[in-house]
């Protein structure tokens, strides 16, 4: 997700090792009719942010759709999604909906955020904006697991082990969460959250909205659903936009074990900030001492927690989740000369304390753990946390953790969607080369599959999201011409920084 949701990256991305064989997906036909009566549209809910800057009207409906798809006329449960209408219905080309990540974030904000930053009036006048809250998420029938805010599972990206005990320790906790997330789910909804079931979700919008197809805004673990959907559904997709790319239609173990390369690929970005600023911060004159200030702070943090409540673990995950955007930078920095000087930190305060967010940790872990199986065995994640210790020192001991999905107990509902590589060419990967979640490697891995069906822009760029967000203007002219004009381009393109 685009958008940081506190010291927890709930927004952030998932998964294991192919231990379930991908059986290839042929392209599902449409999920429903299109509709003739269409959503009664009314005010949002108050906790649906419009910045003031927005004056376009944004309103909520409700979509039903099954609970399970193998029963389609058995159990509904309602999307909530919302709309920014287009004024120019010369202009008007159809539908764009919206999804920025998580999974388990709220989206029904997104079109109204994006237009505050600067989405073109050419993409507002060609579409009406679709925002959503995905299946299980704030809005839409939510699911919790039970947390509150004393739990030792804080996050969704796994805490940092620095030796085999760590590792252990974080077993227990993850077996916990599985057991409690079980035992919470006492109306059976948890295993129908997938990443196949949001697509067949969008398909049924793309109905209710009475669309013949749909085009699709998708960043972060929404590039895998949006993947997922023009996989699914080629016949009804229109153009869609994948921005910073977890690699496939679901986020796997390999995937998650992918942000401590992203890490160690942006990092050195904000090193080289920090030394041209060593007057003012005091992390280094050079990028390696930044570097070498990084890992002394960590490990110190690791022997003595700062009477704040920071550890090492929690140290890494902020400075990590920090390097989503530049303008961080300097808060980034502040923050480490608070720990620099042990004797000046500061006292425990109750705000300090991690927040998690219950129905967005719920939604990641179901989806994630649904999409794929994970390694049972945590001698396999023992293994792999100090192999990726040693590869990727930064954050290679928290990405490779063990997660609650190694004690998973609801079966998949199906298997992850395969990428569907036959059908129209219509879908735009966008990727900065420097990205801390979803590096490089995962943008490349997609248009592979994708193939004659992809063109793959990348940025030179560091951060999370590319488009609109990133400040590119090479990227942002290309995406926008691509979904005002439909001018794919020919192949391949590199947008050089600015």
């Amino acid at each position: 997700m685009l958008r940081r949701r506190g010291v927890a990256l709930v927004g952030t991305l998932g998964l294991a090792g192919a231990l379930v064989t991908v059986i290839p997906a042929m392209a599902e036909e449409s999920a429903a009719p299109r509709s003739a009566a269409g959503p009664q549209w009314t005010a949002c809910p108050k906790d649906v942010v419009v910045p003031p800057t927005v004056q376009l009207p944004v309103q909520c409906a409700k979509v039903p759709v099954p609970l399970d798809y193998d029963d389609p006329d058995g159990t509904q449960i309602e999307i909530m999604v919302s709309r920014i209408a287009s004024t120019k219905p010369e202009k008007r080309r159809g539908v764009l909906m919206f999804n920025p990540g998580g999974p388990g974030g709220t989206g029904l904000d997104q079109p109204a955020f994006l237009v505050s930053k600067g989405l073109p009036t050419g993409v507002t006048d060609a579409y009406d904006l679709i925002g959503m809250d995905t299946r299980g998420v704030g809005h839409s029938t939510p699911v919790s697991c039970g947390f509150t805010a004393d739990d030792a599972y804080w996050a969704n990206i796994p805490p940092y082990a620095p030796d085999d005990a760590a590792v252990t320790r974080q077993a227990e906790i993850a077996e916990d969460v599985a057991e409690r997330c079980a035992a919470n789910d006492t109306e059976g909804r948890l295993r129908h959250l997938s990443t196949a079931n949001m697509a067949r979700d969008l398909d049924r919008i793309r109905a209710a909205l009475g669309e013949e197809k749909a085009s699709f805004y998708g960043a972060s673990y929404g590039s895998a659903l949006g993947a997922a959907y023009a996989s699914m559904f080629p016949a009804t997709t229109d153009r869609v936009v994948l921005d910073s790319i977890v690699g496939d239609t679901h986020l796997d173990r390999a995937g998650l074990r992918r942000f401590a390369l992203g890490m160690e690929q942006t990092f050195p970005d904000f090193a080289k900030w920090a030394a041209a600023r060593h007057e003012s911060y005091g992390l280094g004159r050079t990028p390696q001492q930044v570097r070498r200030t990084y890992l002394t702070l960590a490990e110190r943090l690791d022997e003595n927690p700062a009477p704040d409540g920071m550890t090492g673990p929690l140290f890494r995950q902020v400075t990590f989740g920090s390097l989503y955007n530049e303008i961080q930078y300097a808060n980034l920095a502040r923050l480490w000369q608070t720990y620099l000087n042990p004797g000046e930190a500061p006292q425990a305060k109750a705000a300090a304390a991690p927040n998690p967010q219950d129905n967005a940790l719920t939604v990641f872990l179901a989806v994630t753990c649904n999409d794929v199986e994970w390694p049972e065995d945590v001698d396999t994640y023992r293994r792999a946390v100090a192999q990726d210790r040693k590869r990727f020192p930064l954050f290679g001991a928290a990405s490779a953790n063990i997660t609650p999905c190694a004690f998973w107990t609801h079966d998949p509902a199906g298997p992850p969607v395969a990428v569907n590589d036959r059908g129209p060419r219509n879908v735009l990967i966008l990727q900065n080369r420097h990205d801390p979640v979803t590096p490089l490697a995962g943008g490349k891995l997609l248009r592979e599959k994708f193939d004659k069906r992809s063109r793959l822009v990348t940025v030179d760029g560091s951060g999370h999201g590319v488009y609109v967000l990133g400040g590119n203007a090479c990227a942002l002219n290309v995406t926008t011409s691509y979904l005002v004009d439909g001018a794919m381009p020919a192949g391949d393109r590199n947008c050089r920084r600015g």
